[in-house]
Protein backbone atom coordinates (compact mmCIF):
# COMPACT_ATOMS: atom_id res chain seq x y z
CA UNK A 1 0.00 0.00 0.00
CA UNK A 2 1.51 3.35 -1.02
CA UNK A 3 1.37 5.99 1.75
CA UNK A 4 -0.85 9.00 1.15
CA UNK A 5 0.54 12.51 0.56
CA UNK A 6 -1.04 13.52 3.86
CA UNK A 7 0.92 10.85 5.68
CA UNK A 8 4.20 11.78 3.98
CA UNK A 9 3.74 15.36 5.22
CA UNK A 10 3.29 14.06 8.76
CA UNK A 11 6.61 12.24 8.70
CA UNK A 12 8.84 15.28 9.13
CA UNK A 13 7.95 15.90 12.76
CA UNK A 14 7.84 12.17 13.54
CA UNK A 15 11.30 11.47 12.14
CA UNK A 16 12.79 14.32 14.13
CA UNK A 17 11.78 12.66 17.39
CA UNK A 18 13.20 9.24 16.60
CA UNK A 19 16.38 7.85 18.10
CA UNK A 20 19.14 6.74 15.75
CA UNK A 21 18.38 3.52 13.92
CA UNK A 22 14.63 4.02 14.15
CA UNK A 23 12.20 3.85 11.28
CA UNK A 24 9.39 5.97 9.85
CA UNK A 25 5.68 5.50 9.28
CA UNK A 26 6.43 5.08 5.57
CA UNK A 27 8.12 1.78 6.50
CA UNK A 28 5.14 0.85 8.64
CA UNK A 29 2.79 0.99 5.67
CA UNK A 30 4.86 -1.53 3.75
CA UNK A 31 3.69 -4.10 6.30
CA UNK A 32 0.00 -3.31 6.22
CA UNK A 33 -1.04 -5.69 3.42
CA UNK A 34 0.14 -8.64 5.54
CA UNK A 35 -2.61 -8.37 8.14
CA UNK A 36 -3.55 -11.97 8.95
CA UNK A 37 -4.23 -11.98 12.69
CA UNK A 38 -1.99 -12.66 15.66
CA UNK A 39 -1.23 -16.34 15.16
CA UNK A 40 -0.11 -17.04 11.61
CA UNK A 41 1.45 -20.38 10.74
CA UNK A 42 5.05 -20.87 11.81
CA UNK A 43 7.27 -23.84 12.56
CA UNK A 44 7.10 -24.90 16.19
CA UNK A 45 10.34 -24.23 18.08
CA UNK A 46 11.63 -25.21 21.49
CA UNK A 47 10.58 -22.96 24.35
CA UNK A 48 13.04 -20.09 24.49
CA UNK A 49 13.51 -16.43 25.28
CA UNK A 50 14.91 -13.89 22.82
CA UNK A 51 16.25 -10.47 23.78
CA UNK A 52 15.08 -7.68 21.45
CA UNK A 53 16.10 -4.01 21.05
CA UNK A 54 15.02 -2.01 24.12
CA UNK A 55 12.04 0.32 23.88
CA UNK A 56 13.15 3.51 22.14
CA UNK A 57 12.79 6.73 24.16
CA UNK A 58 13.23 4.92 27.47
CA UNK A 59 11.58 2.82 30.19
CA UNK A 60 7.83 2.18 30.13
CA UNK A 61 5.29 0.55 32.47
CA UNK A 62 1.48 0.23 32.81
CA UNK A 63 1.06 0.53 29.03
CA UNK A 64 -0.76 -1.71 26.58
CA UNK A 65 0.87 -3.80 23.85
CA UNK A 66 -1.03 -4.29 20.58
CA UNK A 67 -0.58 -6.40 17.45
CA UNK A 68 -1.44 -4.19 14.47
CA UNK A 69 -0.64 -6.92 11.95
CA UNK A 70 1.93 -9.67 11.46
CA UNK A 71 4.69 -7.10 10.91
CA UNK A 72 4.15 -4.44 13.58
CA UNK A 73 3.24 -4.18 17.24
CA UNK A 74 2.38 -1.04 19.16
CA UNK A 75 3.05 0.21 22.69
CA UNK A 76 0.56 2.81 23.92
CA UNK A 77 0.29 4.97 27.05
CA UNK A 78 1.66 4.06 30.46
CA UNK A 79 4.08 5.72 32.85
CA UNK A 80 7.69 6.83 32.48
CA UNK A 81 10.10 7.80 35.28
CA UNK A 82 11.56 11.22 36.01
CA UNK A 83 13.72 12.62 38.82
CA UNK A 84 12.23 15.39 40.95
CA UNK A 85 14.09 18.37 42.39
CA UNK A 86 14.63 16.55 45.70
CA UNK A 87 16.19 13.56 43.90
CA UNK A 88 13.20 11.23 44.27
CA UNK A 89 11.73 9.28 41.38
CA UNK A 90 8.21 10.03 40.23
CA UNK A 91 6.26 9.13 37.12
CA UNK A 92 4.69 10.81 34.12
CA UNK A 93 1.49 9.43 32.59
CA UNK A 94 1.84 9.60 28.81
CA UNK A 95 -0.12 9.18 25.59
CA UNK A 96 2.92 8.11 23.58
CA UNK A 97 2.33 5.59 20.78
CA UNK A 98 5.36 3.69 19.51
CA UNK A 99 5.45 1.01 16.82
CA UNK A 100 8.02 -1.76 16.47
CA UNK A 101 8.86 -3.51 13.20
CA UNK A 102 9.42 -7.23 13.57
CA UNK A 103 11.26 -7.21 10.24
CA UNK A 104 13.70 -4.31 10.73
CA UNK A 105 13.78 -4.58 14.57
CA UNK A 106 13.44 -0.80 14.76
CA UNK A 107 11.13 1.50 16.71
CA UNK A 108 9.19 4.47 15.35
CA UNK A 109 6.96 7.11 16.91
CA UNK A 110 3.37 7.76 15.81
CA UNK A 111 0.90 10.48 16.82
CA UNK A 112 0.22 10.40 20.58
CA UNK A 113 -3.20 9.62 21.96
CA UNK A 114 -5.41 12.67 22.65
CA UNK A 115 -5.38 11.82 26.37
CA UNK A 116 -2.43 10.69 28.48
CA UNK A 117 -3.43 7.42 30.16
CA UNK A 118 -1.85 4.70 32.23
CA UNK A 119 -3.45 1.25 32.41
CA UNK A 120 -5.19 2.01 29.07
CA UNK A 121 -7.93 -0.25 27.71
CA UNK A 122 -7.13 -0.82 24.04
CA UNK A 123 -7.56 -3.38 21.26
CA UNK A 124 -7.06 -3.66 17.51
CA UNK A 125 -9.74 -4.43 14.92
CA UNK A 126 -9.04 -4.23 11.18
CA UNK A 127 -5.70 -2.54 11.80
CA UNK A 128 -7.12 0.33 13.87
CA UNK A 129 -6.38 0.92 17.55
CA UNK A 130 -9.43 1.46 19.75
CA UNK A 131 -8.55 3.22 23.01
CA UNK A 132 -11.49 2.82 25.39
CA UNK A 133 -10.54 4.72 28.51
CA UNK A 134 -7.91 4.08 31.15
CA UNK A 135 -6.56 5.87 34.22
CA UNK A 136 -5.43 9.49 34.12
CA UNK A 137 -3.27 11.51 36.51
CA UNK A 138 -5.51 13.90 38.44
CA UNK A 139 -2.40 15.59 39.89
CA UNK A 140 -3.68 15.08 43.44
CA UNK A 141 -2.11 11.74 44.29
CA UNK A 142 -4.66 9.56 42.50
CA UNK A 143 -5.34 7.94 39.13
CA UNK A 144 -9.13 7.82 38.48
CA UNK A 145 -10.84 6.25 35.48
CA UNK A 146 -11.46 8.15 32.26
CA UNK A 147 -14.55 7.41 30.11
CA UNK A 148 -13.09 9.06 27.01
CA UNK A 149 -12.55 6.89 23.94
CA UNK A 150 -10.71 7.30 20.64
CA UNK A 151 -9.65 5.35 17.56
CA UNK A 152 -6.29 5.56 15.77
CA UNK A 153 -5.97 4.98 12.02
CA UNK A 154 -2.37 4.24 10.93
CA UNK A 155 -3.29 5.09 7.33
CA UNK A 156 -3.61 8.76 8.32
CA UNK A 157 -1.66 8.76 11.60
CA UNK A 158 -4.67 10.45 13.21
CA UNK A 159 -6.89 9.89 16.24
CA UNK A 160 -10.68 10.35 16.14
CA UNK A 161 -13.00 10.74 19.12
CA UNK A 162 -15.55 8.04 19.92
CA UNK A 163 -18.54 8.10 22.29
CA UNK A 164 -17.60 8.08 25.96
CA UNK A 165 -18.18 5.01 28.08
CA UNK A 166 -21.80 5.30 29.30
CA UNK A 167 -22.33 6.71 32.79
CA UNK A 168 -24.20 3.52 33.66
CA UNK A 169 -20.89 1.68 33.34
CA UNK A 170 -17.79 2.47 35.38
CA UNK A 171 -14.93 4.53 33.95
CA UNK A 172 -11.83 2.47 34.58
CA UNK A 173 -8.43 1.24 33.47
CA UNK A 174 -6.66 -2.12 33.56
CA UNK A 175 -9.67 -3.98 32.13
CA UNK A 176 -9.26 -7.46 30.64
CA UNK A 177 -9.73 -6.97 26.89
CA UNK A 178 -11.34 -9.36 24.42
CA UNK A 179 -12.13 -9.01 20.72
CA UNK A 180 -14.71 -11.10 18.86
CA UNK A 181 -16.02 -10.29 15.40
CA UNK A 182 -16.63 -6.51 15.43
CA UNK A 183 -17.04 -6.08 19.20
CA UNK A 184 -14.49 -5.20 21.89
CA UNK A 185 -15.20 -6.42 25.42
CA UNK A 186 -13.86 -4.83 28.62
CA UNK A 187 -14.07 -7.08 31.69
CA UNK A 188 -13.42 -5.75 35.17
CA UNK A 189 -10.72 -3.18 35.78
CA UNK A 190 -9.82 -0.50 38.28
CA UNK A 191 -11.82 2.72 38.78
CA UNK A 192 -9.29 4.35 41.13
CA UNK A 193 -5.60 3.80 41.80
CA UNK A 194 -4.62 5.86 44.87
CA UNK A 195 -1.02 7.00 45.19
CA UNK A 196 -1.78 8.91 48.39
CA UNK A 197 -3.17 6.85 51.32
CA UNK A 198 -5.83 9.50 51.92
CA UNK A 199 -7.71 8.11 48.89
CA UNK A 200 -8.06 4.66 50.46
CA UNK A 201 -7.60 1.33 48.69
CA UNK A 202 -7.47 0.47 45.01
CA UNK A 203 -10.97 0.17 43.60
CA UNK A 204 -11.49 -3.00 41.56
CA UNK A 205 -14.74 -3.52 39.63
CA UNK A 206 -16.70 -6.44 38.17
CA UNK A 207 -18.31 -4.41 35.35
CA UNK A 208 -18.29 -5.79 31.79
CA UNK A 209 -18.73 -3.37 28.87
CA UNK A 210 -18.85 -3.80 25.09
CA UNK A 211 -18.16 -1.48 22.14
CA UNK A 212 -19.42 -2.22 18.62
CA UNK A 213 -16.76 -0.98 16.19
CA UNK A 214 -19.13 -1.22 13.20
CA UNK A 215 -21.83 1.03 14.65
CA UNK A 216 -19.35 3.07 16.68
CA UNK A 217 -21.55 2.72 19.76
CA UNK A 218 -21.46 1.12 23.19
CA UNK A 219 -23.94 -1.75 23.53
CA UNK A 220 -25.87 -3.22 26.45
CA UNK A 221 -25.04 -6.82 27.30
CA UNK A 222 -27.53 -9.38 28.67
CA UNK A 223 -27.79 -9.33 32.44
CA UNK A 224 -25.70 -12.46 33.03
CA UNK A 225 -22.83 -11.10 30.96
CA UNK A 226 -22.71 -7.61 32.50
CA UNK A 227 -20.70 -8.55 35.59
CA UNK A 228 -17.82 -10.90 36.32
CA UNK A 229 -18.22 -13.54 39.05
CA UNK A 230 -15.86 -11.39 41.14
CA UNK A 231 -14.06 -8.05 41.06
CA UNK A 232 -10.85 -8.15 39.02
CA UNK A 233 -8.18 -5.82 37.70
CA UNK A 234 -4.76 -6.46 36.18
CA UNK A 235 -6.00 -9.84 34.87
CA UNK A 236 -4.94 -11.73 31.77
CA UNK A 237 -7.37 -12.23 28.89
CA UNK A 238 -7.84 -14.13 25.64
CA UNK A 239 -10.61 -15.10 23.21
CA UNK A 240 -10.56 -18.61 21.74
CA UNK A 241 -13.29 -20.21 19.61
CA UNK A 242 -15.78 -17.54 20.64
CA UNK A 243 -15.11 -17.83 24.38
CA UNK A 244 -13.69 -14.90 26.38
CA UNK A 245 -11.33 -15.99 29.16
CA UNK A 246 -10.28 -13.77 32.08
CA UNK A 247 -7.40 -15.26 34.04
CA UNK A 248 -5.98 -14.36 37.45
CA UNK A 249 -5.76 -10.72 38.45
CA UNK A 250 -6.35 -9.11 41.81
CA UNK A 251 -9.01 -7.50 43.97
CA UNK A 252 -8.33 -4.12 45.62
CA UNK A 253 -4.57 -4.27 46.03
CA UNK A 254 -1.31 -5.69 44.66
CA UNK A 255 -1.09 -8.52 47.18
CA UNK A 256 -4.74 -9.60 46.91
CA UNK A 257 -3.99 -11.88 43.98
CA UNK A 258 -6.44 -14.35 42.48
CA UNK A 259 -6.06 -17.55 40.44
CA UNK A 260 -9.58 -18.03 39.07
CA UNK A 261 -10.42 -18.39 35.39
CA UNK A 262 -13.72 -16.84 34.28
CA UNK A 263 -15.23 -17.67 30.88
CA UNK A 264 -18.02 -16.16 28.76
CA UNK A 265 -19.41 -17.74 25.58
CA UNK A 266 -19.66 -14.74 23.26
CA UNK A 267 -22.10 -16.60 21.00
CA UNK A 268 -24.45 -17.21 23.94
CA UNK A 269 -24.10 -14.13 26.11
CA UNK A 270 -27.38 -14.83 27.86
CA UNK A 271 -25.77 -17.86 29.55
CA UNK A 272 -23.48 -15.54 31.48
CA UNK A 273 -20.07 -16.07 33.02
CA UNK A 274 -18.84 -19.36 34.45
CA UNK A 275 -15.93 -20.14 36.76
CA UNK A 276 -13.67 -22.83 35.32
CA UNK A 277 -12.33 -25.65 37.49
CA UNK A 278 -8.71 -25.14 36.46
CA UNK A 279 -7.00 -22.69 38.84
CA UNK A 280 -3.80 -20.82 38.07
CA UNK A 281 -0.97 -22.66 39.90
CA UNK A 282 0.53 -19.35 41.01
CA UNK A 283 -2.22 -16.75 41.57
CA UNK A 284 -0.99 -13.43 40.23
CA UNK A 285 -2.11 -9.97 39.21
CA UNK A 286 -0.34 -7.56 36.89
CA UNK A 287 0.37 -10.39 34.47
CA UNK A 288 0.94 -10.43 30.72
CA UNK A 289 -1.01 -12.98 28.70
CA UNK A 290 -1.25 -14.14 25.09
CA UNK A 291 -2.94 -16.99 23.22
CA UNK A 292 -1.01 -19.39 20.97
CA UNK A 293 -2.62 -22.54 19.54
CA UNK A 294 -5.27 -23.02 22.18
CA UNK A 295 -3.10 -22.17 25.16
CA UNK A 296 -3.03 -18.92 27.11
CA UNK A 297 0.49 -18.14 28.28
CA UNK A 298 0.76 -15.96 31.40
CA UNK A 299 3.94 -14.14 32.39
CA UNK A 300 5.25 -12.50 35.54
CA UNK A 301 3.02 -10.39 37.74
CA UNK A 302 2.91 -8.40 40.95
CA UNK A 303 2.22 -9.27 44.59
CA UNK A 304 4.92 -11.88 45.22
CA UNK A 305 5.54 -12.20 49.00
CA UNK A 306 8.74 -14.25 48.58
CA UNK A 307 11.91 -12.69 50.07
CA UNK A 308 14.19 -11.23 47.42
CA UNK A 309 11.47 -11.09 44.77
CA UNK A 310 10.88 -7.31 45.05
CA UNK A 311 7.20 -8.24 44.88
CA UNK A 312 7.50 -9.51 41.28
CA UNK A 313 6.70 -13.01 40.00
CA UNK A 314 8.94 -14.77 37.46
CA UNK A 315 6.49 -17.58 36.71
CA UNK A 316 5.38 -18.58 33.23
CA UNK A 317 2.28 -20.79 33.22
CA UNK A 318 0.07 -21.93 30.35
CA UNK A 319 -3.66 -22.59 30.45
CA UNK A 320 -4.96 -25.20 28.00
CA UNK A 321 -8.50 -24.04 27.23
CA UNK A 322 -9.62 -27.42 25.87
CA UNK A 323 -8.36 -29.37 28.88
CA UNK A 324 -9.12 -26.68 31.48
CA UNK A 325 -5.67 -27.34 32.93
CA UNK A 326 -2.41 -25.53 33.64
CA UNK A 327 1.27 -26.29 33.03
CA UNK A 328 4.36 -24.63 34.49
CA UNK A 329 7.03 -23.56 31.99
CA UNK A 330 10.49 -22.00 31.87
CA UNK A 331 10.65 -18.90 34.07
CA UNK A 332 11.09 -15.36 32.76
CA UNK A 333 14.71 -14.33 32.30
CA UNK A 334 13.71 -10.75 33.18
CA UNK A 335 10.76 -10.95 35.62
CA UNK A 336 8.35 -8.03 35.27
CA UNK A 337 4.83 -6.85 35.96
CA UNK A 338 2.79 -3.94 34.64
CA UNK A 339 3.17 -4.72 30.95
CA UNK A 340 1.17 -6.72 28.41
CA UNK A 341 1.93 -9.26 25.72
CA UNK A 342 0.90 -9.97 22.13
CA UNK A 343 1.26 -13.09 20.00
CA UNK A 344 2.44 -12.60 16.42
CA UNK A 345 3.34 -15.60 14.24
CA UNK A 346 3.28 -17.79 17.34
CA UNK A 347 5.93 -15.77 19.20
CA UNK A 348 4.90 -13.74 22.25
CA UNK A 349 6.31 -10.23 22.63
CA UNK A 350 6.61 -8.46 26.00
CA UNK A 351 7.97 -4.88 26.00
CA UNK A 352 8.78 -2.92 29.16
CA UNK A 353 7.14 -3.35 32.55
CA UNK A 354 8.17 -2.90 36.18
CA UNK A 355 10.90 -4.80 38.03
CA UNK A 356 9.70 -3.94 41.55
CA UNK A 357 6.26 -3.87 43.13
CA UNK A 358 4.72 -0.50 42.33
CA UNK A 359 6.51 1.75 39.86
CA UNK A 360 9.91 0.71 38.51
CA UNK A 361 9.78 0.99 34.69
CA UNK A 362 12.39 -0.59 32.42
CA UNK A 363 12.97 -0.59 28.66
CA UNK A 364 13.55 -4.36 28.51
CA UNK A 365 11.98 -6.06 25.50
CA UNK A 366 11.94 -9.80 24.95
CA UNK A 367 10.00 -12.53 23.19
CA UNK A 368 8.97 -16.04 24.17
CA UNK A 369 8.54 -18.84 21.63
CA UNK A 370 6.33 -21.68 22.95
Amino acid sequence: MKPSLVLVCLLSHVAASLSSGSSTLRDYHSGLPSIKGAAADKAVVKERWTTLPPIALGPRQEHVTLALNTSYLGVLGGITPFTTTNNTTSFNTIGLLQLYSLHTRKWLTASPAPEALNHPNAAVIRGKIYLLGGLYDRQDGSYPGSPRSHVYDPATDKWTSLPNLPESDTARGSAAMGVYKNIIYLAGGMSLLPLDPKFGVQQSVDTVSAFNTTSGQWITLPEGARTLPGRRDHAGAAVHNGVFYVLGGRDRGQVNVRGDVFALDLNHLEEGWVVKKGKMPTPRGGISAALVKGKVYTFGGEGNPAPGSDGVFDQVEAYDVAEDSWAKLEKMKSPRHGTSAVAIRDSIYIPGGGVKQGGAPVDTFDAFSP
